[in-house]
């Protein structure tokens, strides 16, 4: 009879071992399973957050080799030129030097790298600011940049509104000789709006913090017709 007990109270032993080890595998697994999930979420996280910061982006025709602007021209001198669509400034600025720059350009004196940032979404409601870089990149890649920059400028709304709809947009371009369904398309996709993000966060590496910003050669000069030829004539000699 005695035996029997023990028999009994052996294989109760054996069954609860079993049982704590069921337990401690499931929790194991458990764990692993977690661990796993983490660092999958970390890796997706991760790779969101990368292509945001370094900007998986297309640039447009015309674009310099880092994606940051569009060369118009090719002279010697360089003139850098940040500007925004929706900035009052940059409006008088192409009114009273943007011929000036055409100049120097036709003189074969200087290129100018236009850099259509957005700093100013917030002074709209419907991110203009973006919108119209972004329509500017579909210019270019049409060929047409700068005609339609001088249009963007002439039809510029006034901060605090909605500024220009997307199709006022494509009826300037076309107004300007580009193709309605491809341009219309660009501009409705939204095509290079990660393009005007990559510009936008360039111009902040390179501590550009207010619009318009002129530089000649690296060098940033006041933004008068006087001073951007004078430099361009000391640069080039």
């Amino acid at each position: 009879m005695s035996s029997r007990k023990g028999q009994r109270a052996a294989a109760r032993v054996v069954r609860e071992q079993m049982a704590r080890e069921r337990r401690r595998q499931r929790t194991l697994w458990t764990s692993v399973i977690a661990v796993a999930a983490l660092v999958i979420a970390g890796l997706v996280g991760w790779g969101i957050y990368a292509s945001q910061k370094n900007g998986d982006y297309t640039a447009p025709q015309g674009a310099t080799s880092d994606g940051t602007g569009i060369i118009v021209g090719s002279g010697p001198v360089t003139i850098d030129v940040y500007e925004d669509f929706i900035c009052p400034a940059c409006g008088q600025f192409e009114k009273q030097i943007g011929g000036t720059l055409d100049q120097l350009v036709s003189e074969g004196k200087a290129k100018v790298i236009y850099r259509p940032v957005a700093f100013l979404d917030r002074f709209s409601t419907t991110e203009y600011s973006t919108r119209s870089s972004a329509a500017s990149g579909c210019a270019a890649e049409g060929g047409k940049f700068r005609e339609y920059a001088k249009a963007l400028f002439d039809r510029q709304p006034p901060e605090g509104g909605p500024g220009l709809s997307n199709d006022e947009l494509i009826s300037i371009g076309t107004g300007v000789g580009l193709d309605q369904d491809s341009f219309g398309s660009c501009v409705r996709d939204g095509k290079y709006k990660s393009w005007t993000r990559h510009v936008t966060e360039g111009a902040a590496k390179a501590n550009v913090n207010a619009t318009p910003t002129v530089l000649v050669d690296g060098k940033e000069v006041q933004s008068s017709a006087e001073a951007i030829t004078a430099a361009v004539a000391a640069a080039g000699k």
